[in-house]
């Protein structure tokens, strides 16, 4: 049997290459982000800063963890996102039996003119917007299989690469309390995720105003509000907003205070911390603030904009030495105390 060569799936065809001769500029950025915020409020009760902080994500071109117990919308905010921004959306439920094929798909053998083929079968992972659901309940193998595909926007199938559809992330939840059958993400697919979000409870009036809306007879429903095309845009026009080399070098200095061995790491980073963040996520904090700055109408990133974006950036690039977890401190307070300490650079 011969295996036939396989063709690449589609390709999401590209959009104008400059931002500019669309007609997008920070402004109409910031209207149509907001217009997709606005759209997934339709369904999502408060959760405001979630939402922001999943569109940011995208916005910036990266992959998201929401972390939260069951029941505080995550899935239905993924769902919600994919039909507001008009993308193709696959969901994957991840479970210890779950194999990398499962994911990324595999060669399948067909009749074809007469004679026995093989041909690739594309998995889940080809949409722009892939669910990974509970996605530490498979094992590292399986959660592997997500890694080229995150990083490079391409899967590896018998020594054949397949490009996926642009605009693609993941978007990927756990649940902090159930620890019987889960596997912890590794620190290499830990670093695959741009932010790692926290699912905050609800308060009691956004409680109020989900059962208004979940119980009624009158089923919530959100609008499109952006396409696969205008995602690319605003996603290149992001990339292009210019950054000040103090604000760079703060990103920098954010960065290196998170590594124990390093002159500006806290006290508090030097006894409890093992290993700092790598360069990903200053990548992410430059990222995310080049965002955020378009969403505030600006066309340059601020400090402001790194300190907003350093707890969903670092908090899971930080790990722990064995005194750090015994005492009980967190990651996100190890976040904090960098912010307190570690001052601005001045503009020179």
């Amino acid at each position: 049997m011969d295996q036939a060569p396989t063709a690449e799936p589609a390709a999401t065809p590209a959009p104008t290459a400059d931002p500019a001769a669309a007609g997008l500029d920070a402004d109409r950025f910031s209207e149509l982000a907001r217009a997709v915020e606005r759209e997934v409020g339709r369904v999502i009760v408060g959760q405001a800063d979630l939402v922001r902080q999943v569109v940011i994500v995208m916005l910036a071109g990266g992959h998201a963890l929401l972390e939260g117990v069951p029941g505080l919308g995550k899935t239905m905010l993924i769902r919600t996102l994919a039909d507001v921004v008009a993308c193709s959306f696959n969901r994957i439920q991840f479970t210890p039996d779950l194999m990398p094929a499962d994911i990324i798909g595999t060669n399948i053998l067909v009749e074809e003119g007469g004679s026995r083929v093989f041909r690739f079968q594309p998995g889940p992972v080809f949409a722009n917007l892939v669910l990974a659901d509970e996605i530490n309940r498979a094992t590292p193998k399986t959660q592997s299989a997500l890694l080229e595909a995150m990083q490079e926007h391409q899967v590896s199938v018998s020594r054949t690469r397949f490009k996926l559809d642009e605009p693609f992330f993941v978007l990927a939840t756990q649940n902090p309390l159930e620890m019987e059958g889960t596997y912890p993400l590794p620190e290499a697919q830990l670093d695959r995720f741009m932010f790692k979000v926290f699912v905050p409870f609800p308060p009691e009036a956004d409680l109020a105003e989900i059962l208004e809306r979940t119980t009624g007879v009158q089923q919530p429903a959100a609008s499109v509000a952006a396409g696969g095309a205008d995602i690319l845009a605003m996603q290149r026009l992001a990339r292009s907003v210019p950054i000040a080399p103090h604000v760079t070098a703060y990103a920098v200095a954010l960065l290196a205070a998170t590594h124990p061995d390093q002159p500006r790491a806290p006290q508090l980073v030097r006894e409890y911390v093992r290993y700092g963040a790598s360069p990903r996520g200053a990548q992410a904090l430059v990222s995310g603030g080049k965002v955020r700055a378009l969403l505030d109408g600006r066309f340059n990133v601020a400090v402001e904009d790194l300190r907003e974006m350093a707890l969903p950036a670092l908090r899971h690039r930080v790990i722990l030495n064995f005194e750090g977890e015994a005492e009980g401190i967190t990651t996100d307070a190890v976040v904090r105390t960098i912010l307190d300490e570690v001052a601005p650079p001045s503009v020179e």
